[in-house]
């Protein structure tokens, strides 16, 4: 198979640049700045996990030059991991780059070697497959970081399971599974089985995530915007009632629900 091509990018050596700048000014502020001499890789994951969901916010908002700017702050990070590491003679932003670039190219045989992938699923079905022979995990979900959040992590799980072929046929089954968990929820809330009913209601997310796949909804962007629905209604609901001399402690909840439904119309 012949090597693929790609246009050639007419800034490529500015971009180059740029990026040679970083690692000077990382090594500058590494051997100078008290702060920066300070910080291990362990003082910094925090840090890189509230620049994450700082992107996150902005890619949500749909702003380009706010995500320009997160981009920049988690490439300082990944910078910065790397010139420690370098610093322990573990491995420096070299090996990070041509690691990955090996990798990219490792997982993608349908570009790189010889294997047909026509389709989005095929792609996605031949990187998981490579990916459990690579990391030698017993398990398909063995991969799947412990710390994610709770829905990111279940639609990683639906996701690679449906990578090796484990997965329903149509979003109406899936459909009918909701509606299964819904019911047994409702049963066991109804006995007071209270350990029972937490168990049904995690099912009843999981199968919600399950569905939100087949249509194409990513629920956990689904729930944020929700969450910044509720926010935008609830400050008009405080601000405009404070406007005319009232309070929470003042008004019923059908006093609230008049600014809230105007805050429908905002």
């Amino acid at each position: 198979m012949a090597e693929p091509k790609c246009a050639p990018d007419p800034k490529r050596d500015f971009k180059l640049k740029a990026f040679d700048r970083l690692l000077t000014v990382m090594d500058e502020l590494r051997e100078n700045c008290p702060w920066d001499k300070k910080q291990t890789v362990e003082s910094l994951r925090y840090l890189t996990i509230e620049e994450t969901y700082e992107l996150s916010d902005a890619i949500l908002e749909n702003d380009l030059m706010e995500i320009k700017k997160e981009l920049g702050d988690l490439i300082l990070h990944m910078v910065f991991y790397s010139r420690i590491a370098q610093e322990q003679k573990a491995f420096d932003i070299s090996d990070v780059l041509n690691g990955i670039c090996e990798k990219l190219i490792h997982r993608h045989p349908h570009i790189y070697g010889d294997v047909q992938a026509d389709s989005e699923e095929q792609v996605k079905a031949n990187w998981e497959k490579i990916k459990l022979k690579e990391k030698g995990n017993k398990s398909v979900l063995g991969g799947v970081p412990k710390s994610l959040p709770a829905m990111v992590k279940a639609m990683r799980i639906q996701e690679k399971a449906r990578g090796v072929g484990f997965d329903w046929d149509n979003r109406d089954q899936v459909w009918d599974k909701v509606q299964e968990e819904l019911s047994e929820f409702r049963e066991e809330i109804n006995q007071n089985e209270k350990e029972k009913a937490m168990s049904e209601f995690g099912d009843i997310l999981f199968s919600l995530v399950n569905y939100a796949r087949f249509v194409d909804i990513d629920p956990e962007e689904a729930l944020e915007r929700t969450n910044k629905k509720f926010i935008k209604r609830f400050q008009y609901l405080e601000t405009e009632s404070k406007k005319d001399g009232k309070s929470f402690d003042d008004m019923t909840l059908d006093e609230m629900d008049i600014y809230w439904e105007q805050a429908k119309n905002i």
